[in-house]
């Protein structure tokens, strides 16, 4: 199914020659892709056992920072809204729409993937509670619920997490609109700084279950997000010719965000973020390794929003389009091709071959992905859309109510002129 995306152009141009605080960004499409095969990459190079090769084996560990970007373009897709309609320029969603669409953006592939697993996937299945903790995505809560094939999902729990706490939080927030909307940023950046506290706390669980799979951990991670919505929203609020926010200012020096986000990712590659292994961090690891993917989100999401002259051809293309459209589904089915590809190819777990095992698995994948797209998550997509529409004949399309694992896609409102979003429904 092709995409109903704009064309790309060599340079993303957002509108008032500043950011934008709706509407499609080809190069964020691009980002998500590659997060998504990040994703892949680190869990091929643990199962295959590279992490132990020098350098290149922690560096492909610490892939799993592509985690960090799918929750700060989360971050910045869903608040968006809020953002804008602080400065008066739009209003959020309502809180039963928002949920509806993230809903049906999230559940129906993610069903299907959960009951082909454990019910096909030698080891993977188990008892009722294992269901029922995987369908409801709670495994998080529930001791030993990731199970083989599935255990990747704690990011999804984290993000459902977050997409059922951010309503409230915009409705907190809301009272800082108009001249107050400046504080909105560092509300963000406290909230984001506190959380890196999370695993000192002395919460007591149950053996199974882990505090580092919950979401205050990640609050920076999706807020290195949303303070690019905020800045976006600051900038197409003020008169034209006003001087611009001083985070758009360092956003138009890409090149040095760069540098901080490889600089960031490296360190991160070393024991100070903890060592790439089942090993459960130290609290002050775990600090490190959150603040360090939030830099490096917010260092590559930021330029890609609030710069003036990002050249974003490679990220905007029609490859990079693609694999982002499919980037949801490449995401929850990996693990389980993954299981597959050892006996297929004759491989042990851990016994190496990384380039083949990677390869053969991101060949198998994506077919499968696009599969899930066309058949599964492009219908429901549309149902909703055409469901909302008749039920709401002369509103407009919909603005972008969505964030994470979206995939390109428009609405044509009554008049027929058309929005993008970055992602669907």
């Amino acid at each position: 199914m092709t995409s109903d995306a704009p064309s790309v152009s060599a340079t993303t141009t957002p509108p008032d020659a500043t950011a934008p605080v709706a509407g499609f960004v080809p190069a964020l499409e691009g980002m998500r892709g590659l997060a998504a095969v990040g994703v892949l990459l680190t869990h091929v190079a643990f199962q295959t056992g590279t992490f132990s090769v020098p350098v290149v084996g922690p560096l492909l560990g610490r892939l799993d920072l592509a985690v960090a970007v799918f929750f700060a373009l989360s971050g910045f897709l869903l608040w968006r809204p809020h953002a804008a309609a602080a400065r008066g320029l739009g209003r959020a969603p309502s809180a039963r729409r928002y949920l509806l669409h993230r809903a049906a953006r999230i559940l129906p592939v993610y069903w299907v993937v959960v009951i082909l697993v454990l019910a096909l996937l030698p080891g993977a299945g188990g008892g009722l509670g294992l269901w029922l903790a995987n369908l409801t995505l709670v495994q998080v809560f529930v001791p030993l619920s990731l199970t083989q094939g599935l255990t990747q999902m704690w990011s999804l729990s984290v993000e459902v997490a977050f997409y059922l706490l951010l309503p409230l939080v915009g409705w907190m927030l809301s009272r800082l609109s108009g001249p107050r909307a400046r504080w909105r940023v560092p509300v963000l950046l406290g909230v984001a700084a506190a959380s890196t506290a999370w695993t000192f706390l002395p919460i007591a669980t149950v053996d199974g279950v882990n505090i580092e799979n919950w979401l205050p951990g990640y609050l920076s991670w999706f807020a290195a997000g949303m303070v690019v919505a905020e800045t976006a929203a600051e900038i197409a609020a003020r008169p034209a010719g006003a001087v611009r926010p001083r985070l758009a200012r360092l956003a138009d020096r890409r090149w040095t965000l760069l540098a901080v986000a490889v600089v960031a990712f490296a360190v991160a590659a070393t024991p100070v973020a903890g060592e790439q292994d089942l090993t459960t961090p130290a609290a002050w690891q775990f600090a490190v390794k959150v603040s360090l993917g939030a830099l490096v989100s917010f260092c590559l999401l930021a330029p890609l929003v609030l710069g003036t002259s990002i050249r974003t051809r490679w990220l905007g293309g029609e490859l990079a389009l693609t694999i982002g459209r499919w980037s949801y589904g490449i995401f929850v089915w990996h693990l389980a091709v993954l299981a597959v590809v050892f006996p297929v190819l004759g491989i042990s777990p851990f016994a190496g071959q990384f380039p083949l095992v990677a390869a053969a698995t991101l060949v198998l994948t994506i077919p499968v992905a696009a599969a899930g797209y066309a058949l599964i998550e492009e219908p429901v997509r549309v149902f909703v859309r055409d469901r909302e529409r008749r039920r709401r004949p002369t509103s407009l399309a919909s603005t972008d109510d969505s964030g994470e694992f979206g995939a390109a896609a428009s609405s044509t409102d009554t008049a027929g002129a058309t929005t993008a979003s970055n992602a669907a429904p």
